[in-house]
C-alpha cells in the first residue's frame, strides 16, 4: 500500500455551541484539528496508509489529541512527544452576513518550540510515496520553517512526491516573510494547492477580473495565476479552490487543476454550510488520494471538489466520508435524498 506522510500542528479546537458568539457562550465544545492532520484523517478514511508527524506533550491533553487521530486509523507512531502545551484555536461559526471568526492561542506550543533534531526525516520517509505540508507550519517559528525545509530536502532525496497548500494566515506571519520562506520551500514542491487569495498574498500573483468579496471569479485569470506559479516553481500541478461567497452559510464551490499546460475545471456545487473549517484540507486530501490512484486530471479535480463539498456538511475539522460517498457525489448524485 502507498504510504503518505503529513506534517504540521494538531490543535485543540474550542467552539461555542451552534451559532453562539464567543461573548455569549458559557461552554465550549472541545474537538481537535489542524490543516495537515485533517488531510491525514481524510486519507485514512479513504483507506490510505497515512502517518501524521508532529510534536505533542506527554500529558493527557496531548494524548487526547493523539487519540483523536488514532480512532480514524491515522498512524501516530511518528509523533514526537514532549513540550509543554497543545496549541488552541477558538472557532465562532458565522451566519448569514456575519463571518466566522478564529482566535489563536498557539504560541509556545510543542510543535512551535520543536527543534530540527526532533525529527529523523531519513527514517520517517522510508518507504513513503507522498509528503504533504502547508504554509501554516513554517509560519509557526523560524525553527519550524527550517524543519520544513529539511523535510522537503529529505523527501526529494528519496524521490517522494511533495504537495503543499499555501494556506496563508495573516495572524501568524507577514506577507513578506511568507513570500520569502514559501518561495524557498516551493522549489521542492510538485503539487501546489491554493485558494483565491493565497497566490496574491504570498507571491503577489493575482487573478485579474475577480472579486472574491463580491463573489465574482474569472476563470481565465486563475489559469494565468496557475501558469505563472508553474513557470516560477516548475510545479507538476497547481490546484486552486474557487469559493464564491454569497453569505457565511451559502457558497458556490468549485476548483481548477492546471497540469501539463492544460486547465481542468470541476463542476460547481451550491453549498449550504454546516462547518467550513477544514474545507480546503478536505480538498487537499481528495486531490492527493485521486492522484495517488492514477485518476485522470479531470477525475482528480472532480473527486477533490466533491470530497470538499461533503466536508462543508460535517461538524468539526475532520472530513468523515468514504470513497464511495465522494464518488457518488462526483458522479452526479447530489440530491441529498435519504439512502435506505
Amino acid at each position: 500500500m502507498k504510504k503518505v506522510i503529513t506534517f504540521g500542528e494538531l490543535m485543540l479546537r474550542l467552539a461555542p455551541e451552534n451559532y453562539l458568539r464567543f461573548v455569549q457562550s458559557e461552554k465550549f465544545e472541545a474537538t481537535y484539528g489542524g490543516a495537515e492532520a485533517n488531510v491525514a484523517v481524510s486519507l485514512a478514511n479513504y483507506g490510505v496508509d497515512v502517518a501524521f508527524v508532529s510534536k505533542l506533550p506527554t500529558h493527557e491533553i496531548g494524548q487526547a489529541a493523539v487519540n483523536s487521530l488514532r480512532k480514524y486509523g491515522v498512524d501516530t507512531s511518528k509523533i514526537v512527544r514532549g513540550g509543554e502545551r497543545v496549541g488552541i484555536y477558538y472557532c465562532e461559526k458565522g451566519a448569514s452576513q456575519r463571518p466566522s471568526k478564529v482566535v489563536y492561542d498557539r504560541a509556545y506550543s510543542a510543535i512551535a518550540m520543536a527543534k530540527k533534531e526532533d525529527f529523523d526525516w531519513e527514517s520517517i520517509f522510508e518507504g513513503v510515496e507522498w509528503f504533504h505540508f502547508t504554509g501554516i507550519t513554517p509560519a509557526l517559528s523560524e525553527e519550524t520553517a527550517e524543519i520544513c525545509l529539511a523535510a522537503c530536502k529529505a523527501a526529494k532525496a528519496k524521490n517522494v512526491t511533495i504537495s503543499c497548500d499555501l494556506n496563508f494566515r495573516k495572524k501568524l506571519w507577514s506577507k513578506e516573510r511568507a513570500g520569502h520562506v514559501m518561495g524557498e520551500l516551493c522549489h521542492y514542491v510538485d503539487y501546489c494547492i491554493a485558494n483565491e487569495e493565497d497566490a496574491k498574498d504570498v507571491f503577489g500573483i493575482e487573478a485579474e477580473g475577480s472579486d472574491i468579496y463580491g463573489g465574482k471569479l474569472n476563470k481565465e485569470g486563475y489559469i494565468s495565476v496557475a501558469k505563472k506559479l508553474t513557470d516560477r516553481f516548475n510545479f507538476k500541478g497547481v490546484a486552486i479552490t474557487l469559493r464564491e461567497s454569497k453569505s457565511a452559510n451559502d457558497n458556490d464551490w468549485s476548483s481548477m487543476l492546471y497540469t501539463g499546460g492544460e486547465a481542468y475545471f470541476s463542476k460547481k456545487y451550491s453549498v449550504h454550510i454546516v462547518d467550513r473549517v477544514g474545507g480546503g484540507d478536505s480538498f487537499g486530501g481528495g486531490l492527493i488520494y485521486s492522484l495517488l490512484n492514477g485518476y485522470t486530471a479531470q477525475d482528480s479535480i472532480e473527486f477533490a471538489v466533491a470530497a470538499s463539498c461533503l466536508k462543508h456538511s460535517i461538524e468539526g475539522d475532520y472530513n468523515l466520508v468514504s470513497v464511495a460517498e465522494v464518488k457518488a457525489l462526483a458522479g452526479g448524485n447530489a440530491s441529498g435524498r435519504v439512502q435506505r
